[in-house]
């Protein structure tokens, strides 16, 4: 089982949300989480997602209808 990077958890809290040390060490998992921007909601659209999509529901040409009547 491996554990916490603390140094880049650290290097994240303190550099990059540039939080002091007491706040960095007062945070739940859950808020600094949400602060990092993981689990704030959906993550973008990659690449792979697009082309799923694009499998899915493909552009018709003009004039195509889509079977219906």
């Amino acid at each position: 089982m491996s554990g916490f990077d603390w140094p880049a958890l650290m290097r994240a809290g303190l550099s990059g949300l540039r939080l002091t040390p007491d706040q960095f060490w007062n945070l739940t998992p859950a808020e600094f989480r949400l602060m990092l921007g993981q689990g704030a909601g959906s993550v973008p659209m990659d690449r792979a997602g697009l082309d799923a999509l694009l499998a899915a529901y493909p552009d018709r040409t003009k004039g195509e209808s889509d079977g219906g009547a």
